[in-house]
């Protein structure tokens, strides 16, 4: 009976330390979001579980926390009396929580994007929808990945540099008046900076790509600043319906202010 009792207080001690913790890591989770939140809008209102307007995928199980694939969509139509202006992409305890923001053309049709990221602990991935009132609306996922920022980035550095900058645009053939999927991939080291290079003993150099501007006919369709949060060789996916002729473009730049450039006639 005494064993018995032991057991049972002991096992409610567990609970009761395992309750504090969790409570504790609610609270520095809200306490880092309210953080965020503050630095990046200020005391603009946020709506919540904004369920109806977006849906986030991320991969139940993360294989490899340097290259998370993330797609984001829209669930309502998108307009040019309403539509989602920007889309602010956040991971909390990522270095750069700020991870990308993506400018969007009422044009490009229903958002369906997709891209890389990189996971440097278990964070919230936050996408903040902006729209074209100005009103912001947030879903949100919470991801178990950790170490991604700071994962070498390729197991061969000599032939990564030696396609540096070389850009595709992959596409089927496209019929004007139906929408089709576009894939833009720059080969590019995006170096976090946190990355060590073991010959030299040394950190590698940040290194990234910070815009990605993608154009038809001259006119912006989607423009993505980015930063460290994308995964090395940064890629894009994203659809549009193309209503004429014309050419799509994708102009990239890095933080070294190298540009980078692709054209497809459509």
């Amino acid at each position: 009976m005494a064993i018995s009792l032991k057991y049972s207080l002991t096992l409610i001690l567990i609970f009761l330390s395992l309750n504090q913790r969790c409570i504790a890591d609610d609270s520095d989770t809200t306490r880092v979001w309210q953080q965020l939140k503050h630095e990046y809008f200020g005391h603009r209102l946020i709506s919540d579980n904004a369920t109806d307007l977006l849906f986030i995928e991320v991969p139940n199980k993360v294989e490899d926390a340097a290259i998370m694939p993330i797609t984001i969509k829209s669930l309502s139509a998108q307009t040019p009396q309403h539509h989602i202006k920007t889309l602010h992409l956040i991971v909390d305890n990522n270095p750069q929580p700020y991870s990308a923001e993506f400018h969007l053309s009422p044009k490009l049709g229903p958002i369906n994007i997709s891209t890389r990221i990189r996971m440097d602990n278990f964070s919230n991935v936050r996408v903040i929808a902006e729209m074209n009132d100005n009103s912001l609306h947030m879903v949100n996922r919470f991801v178990i990945a950790s170490g991604g920022c700071s994962a070498p980035a390729s197991k061969d550095p000599e032939k990564s540099l030696a396609r540096l900058g070389k850009v595709k645009m992959r596409m089927r053939e496209p019929i004007i008046g139906q929408e089709t999927t576009v894939q833009i991939i720059v080969s590019h080291p995006n170096s976090s900076g946190m990355q060590f290079n073991k010959a030299s003993r040394q950190f590698i150099p940040a290194h990234y790509v910070t815009d990605i501007n993608i154009s038809f006919n001259d006119e912006a369709l989607l423009t993505v600043k980015t930063g460290i949060t994308l995964s090395e060789d940064p890629s894009i996916r994203f659809t549009f319906t193309p209503q004429v002729s014309g050419t799509l473009t994708a102009k990239i730049i890095d933080s070294k202010q190298t540009i980078y450039l692709v054209e497809k006639k459509i």
